[in-house]
């Protein structure tokens, strides 16, 4: 099985919902094969329905993909601001409830930061396969058509939200270092503090 089919079964088990979003990669090679064979009076009205069906393709990519970023910063921010409740918490001003009651509400926070920062990956996954997907696409436009459609479209097509993950790859490193690191210090300091509280009774 090939690393792209591979990937994108990995994506719909884990995200089913995402399935109707990817490139409609075997309707567009059915359309080169069409105007590969047509004549060429015909060929003009081809290749206007086959850059209009791309160009409907990159605007769902584009609807998507920016509603999915949209939605992650929300969640990052309340992620970050569930984790300094936890913090502020268990600072010796806080309430510090039981040690049980802090391992439970920290494990679900881990929890939800690995399935978080994955769903994150996999968005950056769904933009580079995308991506690859209308490379190729066009690469056998121009190469059964002899057109020169691939240059200027992928020009195109690196000025568009989908392709542009820099939020996104920002979010996936921020999890990955900052939060987690902020997570783990508070978990070693609260520990300390839990042991000190133990020893003082």
């Amino acid at each position: 099985m090939k690393s792209g089919k591979r990937l994108k079964q990995q994506m719909q088990e884990t995200l089913p919902g995402w399935q109707d979003k990817f490139l409609s990669y075997k309707d567009l090679k059915k359309l080169v094969r069409l105007i590969s064979s047509v004549t060429p009076i015909k060929c003009d009205k081809a290749e206007a329905e086959f850059v209009y069906f791309l160009n409907n393709e990159i605007d769902k990519f584009n609807a998507f993909f920016m509603e999915q970023e949209e939605d992650f910063v929300i969640r990052h921010k309340e992620l970050q601001q569930r984790v300094q409740r936890v913090i502020d918490t268990w600072v010796p001003n806080g309430s510090q409830p039981s040690e049980t009651e802090y391992k439970e509400e920290m494990s679900k926070i881990r929890k939800n930061i690995v399935n978080f920062h994955g769903e994150m990956v996999l968005l950056v996954n769904y933009s580079n396969r995308n991506y690859t997907g209308l490379a190729k696409i066009l690469k056998k436009y121009d190469k059964r058509t002899r057109g020169l459609l691939r240059l200027p479209f992928i020009q195109k097509v690196l000025q568009q939200p989908f392709y542009t993950t820099d939020l996104v790859s920002k979010l996936v490193k921020e999890m990955q270092y900052s939060l987690w690191e902020r997570m783990k210090r508070q978990g070693i300091i609260i520990i300390i503090i839990i042991i000190i509280i133990g020893e003082t009774k």
